[in-house]
């Protein structure tokens, strides 16, 4: 990857299926791959939140990017999680990564320690790690599951690193990533992180989404953008509200189990969740179909 080429369009944090036993199953991971290929999407995160990657042992983590990097389509960028608490050990996994062909990483903030995070420490983490990753990084801010969220100053400092490309904003305000884009050059890769506020952020000039949604409607998803783009805004605009209650049910309501679910329902393969994460009930199931037929997106493309 061009570490001066921005990301451009939609791409999946992707579900990691998981067999009842609890094992990874890899056949439907790539055959999950191989549909997604179908659609307009721009490329994979493989290793996200929604890829319940806290639950992953290191050889399931490498594993999953090989198979990324063989079954997604040649255009297709391929976007590796390889954040850890130590800035030591998320060097050596990035670097793992890129050996096995991620183009770039995507590195969640340390949080254990959060109170300790501040912009010093984690201006010293990524850059760090930016100074010998193998590959280009990017910066992943998600306060909801990590109680940290990055200053506006910590990403102007960090965003002038010639090897750090870009960030996923997640926190779900368009009031943050508009203080984001007003400190960062205008190629950085600022990249929405929630389908809520897509249409947002697309007004704001940002130009890449890693959509939780996109598991399950990246065509819908895909369509926003391509809708906005084109001049079409009412169209977009109008899309995007169909996508809210789907979006609200898979991560707020929901969570993953929810997420897979509705991906199993739109044709994918979501299998199970890995404990301790419990799988849905029968009327949760009920619920979240009744929200898809509601929503209309089973009878889109």
């Amino acid at each position: 990857m061009n570490p001066s080429q921005q990301i451009h369009g939609i791409l999946p944090p992707m579900i990691t299926p998981f067999k009842e036993n609890g094992d990874v199953d890899y056949d439907a991971f790539g055959r999950n791959i191989e549909r997604w290929n179908a659609t307009p999407l721009s490329g994979y995160l493989v290793l996200g939140s929604n890829s319940e990657t806290p639950y992953l042992t290191e050889t399931e983590k490498l594993t999953l990017i090989e198979l990324t990097v063989q079954a997604a389509a040649k255009d297709r960028i391929v976007l590796a999680g390889t954040g850890l608490e130590s800035t030591r050990e998320t060097i050596r996994l990035t670097n793992e990564a890129a050996r096995r062909g991620a183009h770039a990483a995507l590195i969640i903030t340390p949080f254990f320690y959060c109170e300790q995070m501040t912009d010093a420490a984690l201006i010293h983490h990524y850059t760090t790690i930016a100074n010998v990753a193998e590959i280009p990084v990017l910066i992943y801010n998600v306060p909801k599951f990590t109680h940290v969220n990055v200053s506006a100053e910590a990403v102007r400092v960090l965003s002038r690193h010639p090897n750090i490309i870009g960030m996923k904003d997640s926190l779900g305000s368009a009031e943050q990533l508009k203080a984001f884009k007003n400190v960062v050059p205008q190629t950085w890769s600022l990249i929405v992180g929630s389908a809520s506020i897509l249409y947002p952020a697309l007004e704001l000039g940002i130009r890449a989404g890693i959509l939780a949604l996109a598991n399950c409607a990246p065509a819908q998803c895909c369509e926003v953008q391509r809708l906005f783009e084109e001049g079409k805004h009412f169209a977009a605009h109008e899309l995007q509200a169909q996508l809210i209650s789907v979006n609200k049910a898979v991560t707020d309501t929901f969570g993953i189990a929810g997420l897979k679910y509705a991906s199993t329902l739109m044709g994918y393969e979501g299998g199970h969740v890995r404990a301790p994460l419990l799988p849905l009930t029968e009327d949760e199931r009920q619920c979240i179909q009744r929200i898809l037929e509601d929503s209309e997106l089973t009878s889109r493309p």
